[in-house]
Formats: C-alpha cells, structure tokens, sequence
C-alpha cells in the first residue's frame, strides 16, 4: 500500500507541474494567433495514447509514458520531428511564421509558469502555516553532530554562534543552503573558546548518502515514552516516562550519549542505570546487531517561534522562499559541472522523488515539494540543451542576433543530438536510484 501512495503523489504531482508548464506554452502560442495541434500530458509514444478527444482544432490527450508531456506547435521543430509538415511553405498560422520575440516568449512560457506556481505555492503555505523556527538561544544544551557533522569538525555540545562572520538567530539557518552548499565557516563555542569550522564544498556528497539529519540537531534531553514488545528495552524492564542515566558506566544524559553507547555495544549485553519512579537501579539490558533497545524516545525539545503574516505580507515571504529554492538549486548544479559534488549523489529520477514525496500522504509536504520541483523543473528547462526549452530559446536569441533564422536541417540535427542526451540522462537517473534502493536492502 505504501507504494502505491508513492506513486499516486509522484503521479498527481508530475500531472499538476506537466500540465501547467504545458498550459504556459499553450496560452502564449494562443495568444499570437499560433495553431496548437496538440496538448499532451505523458507521451503519447508511438501513437499510443490512453486517452484523447478533440476540442476546437486541438487533440487532447494523456499518454501512456509518464515522463512528462508537451504541446505540438504547428510549424516547429521539436519533439515530434514533423519534416513533412516543415517541407511545406510557411503558413501564417504556424511558429515559424512569427516574428522571434514573440517564438522566444513562447518557449519561455512554460519556464515563466512553473516559476508563478513555485511563487504561488509557497505564498500560499505561508499564508495558512506562517514561519516556525527554532530559536538558536534556545538550544540549551548546544548542536548534537550526526555523522555528517562528526565529519567535519563538530563536536556534541558545541553551539554555534554565526556563519561566515554572521550571527545565527534561528537553528534552521544551519541546515539551510548557506550552510549545506558548503564553502562556509562556522563559529563555534566549545569549552569556553571559539573555534573556526570550516564546511567543504563537497558536503553534499555525505548529506546525499546520509541525509540531512546527520548534520546537526539541538542536543536534548529525553525520556522513555513507549517501549517495542519482546525488545530488550522490555526485558529489562524498561517503563514510560523512564530515564537512562548510564551504559556500563558511562553517563547518558543525552538522546544522542544513548545512540552513541548504543551504536558502541551491538550486539552485546550492557549495564544500564536507570531512574525509575525517583529510584535508582541497575538493570542487565540486550542490545541488538542494529545497535537498539527497542524504546521510543520522547525529547525535551527547544521552543519553537511561529510566526504569521497576512495576505499580502505572505507573499513576499513565499516568493523569497522560491527564489531562494531556484538559486539555490542553480548553485548545486554548478557543483555538478565543477566536480565539487558527483553527479550519481545529485541526480534523481521518479523513482527518487517519489522516495521523497513518502510513503503516507502529508499535505504541507507534498505541495513544499511540488514547489520545490516547479521551481527545479524551471532551471532544468532554462539550460541551453537542444530539446529543452532553454535550447529553444539560445537558437532564437542567436537568430535575433544574426537577423535570419538558422536552418531547419541544422535544428532538425540538434534536436536529435539533445533528445539523445536527454535520454541518456534519463537512464542514468533510473540507475542510479535502482542501485541506491538495492543498495540501501
């Protein structure tokens, strides 16, 4: 079942982005008076479709491969390759018979309301769920480093006071972009002294393998809130609202002191000492090969700040947030073509960012990553690919230059060479996350 909700929010979100950024092609090629011949969400590959109708001139229709969609401009070289249409003269109805700005916008249309969307999408999240975070003055206790964290430099208890040479005012600036792209120093307080870190630009490829958790969280305090049946947390008598005080000895007034004495003494028989009902006592415990108890934890969190705003005050708010995701998303990229991060860490297909939509449905997330993905899919189609709409528009702005068109014979070669990268990208995208998944069993 958990698959199946995977698939229907990868299936339903794609539709929503497809659809749109078509529309956006569609409604600007409507506008001068260009023929649409069809509108397509998923490929209609070999001229199977699973459904269609005709409205207006126009044959609507969705395809049977999912891998995105599109619009059929007549008198345009894309991804139909209709050279028998091109070898006719031109019609005013048709692409090429309009002037290049108005071709340019569009190519540019679908580009434009994928980014609208992102706006929207977030303004909207802002408006009904303000802004919560975590105040950095409120992590008593200092940052606990996950592996990533470890990697680098932090320590647990540290607390870290601003990133390059700026004062931190909320915990959630340090798993954000300016932090996790890399290339950033960190100020930390550790025993009384400052200490410089420094993040390297290739973190990304150790947060891609082990996720952003395993940078840093607010060190805690915790106690017992349920415990697993026949675990050894159980067996050992374990109860709620419990403490583990000690491992073999060693102090553990920490969630992550525990994980980390845990993590020591797989599959090994311990000591605990534990505070039960104002009382003392040591207690034989059988930790797992997985390095568990079998408790549920239920953390001393730090206090959180919400912050709402009104109709229009969201609005910038979002569009800074889209902004930002666009950005910041371009700067991973040029990560991928400087070598600074591997593209096998960076780049998913479907089948990852269904792994990402889960596998419960979650609305605040789902539409957080559809914005996400509009503001991912208007990059991606920026890039002066051939078959991309970026590639589009570079021949158009090159003809605007040059003051006459490029031949057809030379789009025709260039929209092949980019459907074949295209597809060869696809293919590495498929692979690369079946691998991760069976790497990951």
């Amino acid at each position: 079942m958990s698959i199946v909700i995977m698939v229907g929010q990868l299936l339903l979100g794609l539709s929503i982005l497809v659809i749109l950024h078509e529309f956006g092609h569609f409604i600007a090629a409507r506008a001068f008076g260009i023929k649409v011949e069809k509108f397509y969400l998923f490929f209609d590959a070999w001229g199977i479709s699973l459904f269609k109708f005709n409205y207006k001139g126009v044959e609507y229709g969705i395809g049977w491969l999912p891998l995105g969609g599109y619009v059929k401009i007549a008198g345009m070289i894309d991804e139909s390759m209709d050279t028998e249409q091109m070898a006719g003269p031109p019609q005013p109805w048709e692409f090429r018979s309009k002037p290049a700005w108005q071709r340019l916008i569009v190519m540019l249309g679908g580009i434009t309301v994928n980014i609208l969307l992102g706006i929207l999408i977030f303004w909207v999240i802002t408006l009904k769920y303000g802004e919560t975070q975590t105040p950095n003055d409120n992590l008593k206790y200092g940052i606990a480093p996950g592996i990533v964290g470890k990697k680098i430099g932090l320590q647990a208890g540290d607390k870290i006071v601003s990133v390059n040479g700026k004062h931190i005012e909320y915990f959630d600036e340090l798993v954000s972009s300016k932090v996790l792209l890399g290339n950033s120093v960190l100020t930390v307080e550790r025993g009384g002294k400052e200490v410089l870190i420094t993040v390297p630009g290739t973190i990304l490829n150790d947060l891609s393998d082990y996720g952003i958790a395993e940078f840093v969280k607010p060190r805690v305090k915790f106690a017992i809130d349920g415990i697993s049946p026949n675990s050894g947390a159980q067996k050992a008598g374990l109860a709620k609202r419990d403490s583990i005080l000690a491992i073999n000895g060693q102090k553990t007034a920490f969630f992550d002191e525990v994980q980390t004495a845990l993590q020591n003494n797989k599959n090994k028989q311990v000591e605990l000492t534990i505070w039960h009902n104002n009382v003392t006592r040591q207690q034989p415990a059988q930790i797992t090969k997985e390095g568990t108890l079998g408790f549920i934890p239920n953390p001393t969190l730090p206090a959180e700040t919400t912050i709402h705003f009104g109709f229009f005050g969201s609005l910038p708010v979002g569009a800074s947030k889209a902004w930002g995701t666009f950005t910041d998303q371009s700067k991973a990229l040029s990560k991928i073509f400087t070598g600074q991060v591997k593209a096998r860490k960076a780049i998913s297909s479907p089948i990852g960012i269904a792994v990402m939509f889960g596998s419960h449905v979650d609305w605040l997330r789902f539409w957080n990553l559809v914005g996400l993905l509009s503001m991912v899919l208007a990059l991606m189609n920026l890039l002066p690919i051939p078959a991309l709409d970026g590639g589009h528009a570079l021949f158009l702005l090159i003809e605007m230059i040059k003051g006459k068109p490029l031949s057809d014979k030379f789009l025709e070669r260039a929209q092949i060479v980019g459907f074949v990268l295209l597809i060869c990208l696809m293919v590495f995208a498929f692979g690369n996350d079946i691998v991760k998944q069976i790497v990951k069993k």
